[in-house]
């Protein structure tokens, strides 16, 4: 089979197109036909490595993708040969079990059924994204940690970033169960994306007061933040939280990996900062966020392609280090990789 490997950390160069043996799934695992694979920073830092040109262990890039299940191994129910199926952070699993090739075998629970309403592209493009996203909007004090309609009903949603793909999650997942948005974003074009996935208030951090416009549409203030960018944001938070509100912080981007916070301001507030990453989320919150991701997909509560704030970029497999390489120089939307 076709597969995009490396044997180096180091830029986009090190993948090279190879031939690998098509694997065989062992007891509780499944082998998948992957049809379209996804690239997030995730992918490409791990390529990276801490050195380059340090060697690595063979690896195939990549922990999202969806496809259709080709084979399972014994001791595995729910799932059989044909059923179309999304993976939740396939390149986690080994080094060689990421989705840039044609077929990857993985433990049964790291794979979730497609629903019927959804293409591989939904499958492949909202899995970290918008899980991320999920749990970002599920961890409040005050907050549910399950999404529904309603569930977010009379809650006000910042979102920090609206035209990345975690933002445009969750916008889309934070209006799908009810809440007020407001996002903010760097120019108009971006403002234009974050308007397309819903969010009914936009402000530009470029201009003007920042902290002032959102406390004139939120002036009791807002009930979460998620955050692409704790470190420079940080003063805002103290800023437009509202008592008990929390800072779901994702991301540093344009930071420097400090987050330095005001004590007075936030002890008054009884503010929460809660960083997350999937890899230590726990699978209790990676399941369930699977869950209703899949009832937000049936229900048209996330959606693709930029009349949904999330352009599409697709590149061939052979292509994947140009993915890789697009995905580096900070592409605006999703970058997906046609395998089979």
């Amino acid at each position: 089979m076709k597969a995009v490997t490396y044997r180096q950390f180091g830029g986009p160069e090190v993948l090279t197109l190879s031939e690998l043996a098509v694997p065989e799934p062992g007891p509780g695992e499944v082998r998948v036909r992957i049809v379209v694979s996804a690239v997030n920073p995730t992918d490409w830092k791990a390529r990276s490595g801490s050195r380059f040109g340090a060697e690595a262990e063979l690896s195939v890039p990549n922990q999202d993708g969806a496809g259709v299940v080709d084979a399972v191994g014994a001791g595995v129910d729910g799932f059989s040969a044909g059923d179309r199926v999304w993976l939740l952070l396939a390149a986690a699993h080994t080094p060689t079990s990421g989705t840039a090739q044609e077929y990857t075998v993985l433990p049964a629970d790291r794979l979730v059924p497609l629903p019927d309403e959804s293409g591989f592209d939904e499958g492949a493009a909202f899995a970290i994204p918008a899980l991320t996203a999920h749990r970002a909007l599920t961890v409040a004090e005050d907050g549910p940690r399950r999404l529904a309609p309603k569930a977010l009903a009379g809650k006000t949603i910042l979102v920090s970033g609206g035209a990345g793909a975690v933002g445009n999650a969750a916008i889309q997942l934070a209006r799908w169960a009810g809440a007020t948005v407001i996002a903010t974003v760097s120019t108009e074009d971006k403002a234009s994306l974050a308007r397309a996935a819903g969010a009914q208030h936009v402000v530009r951090y470029t201009e003007g007061d920042v902290a002032a416009a959102i406390r004139e549409i939120a002036p009791e203030g807002v009930d979460v933040i998620v955050e692409v960018a704790a470190g420079v944001n940080a003063p805002l938070h103290a800023a437009v939280l509202r008592p008990r509100g929390v800072v779901a912080a994702y991301g540093d981007d344009r930071g420097t990996g400090t987050v330095t916070v005001d004590f007075g301001q936030n002890v008054f507030l009884n503010s929460r900062y809660q960083f997350l990453v999937l890899y230590t989320v726990g699978w209790d919150h990676l399941h369930a966020g699977a869950e209703d991701l899949n009832a937000a997909l049936r229900d048209g509560g996330l959606r693709l392609g930029p009349e949904h704030g999330l352009p599409v970029h697709r590149f061939p497999l052979a292509e994947t280090a140009r993915a890789h390489e697009a995905s580096e120089k900070g592409v605006t939307g999703k970058i997906l990789i046609d395998v089979s």
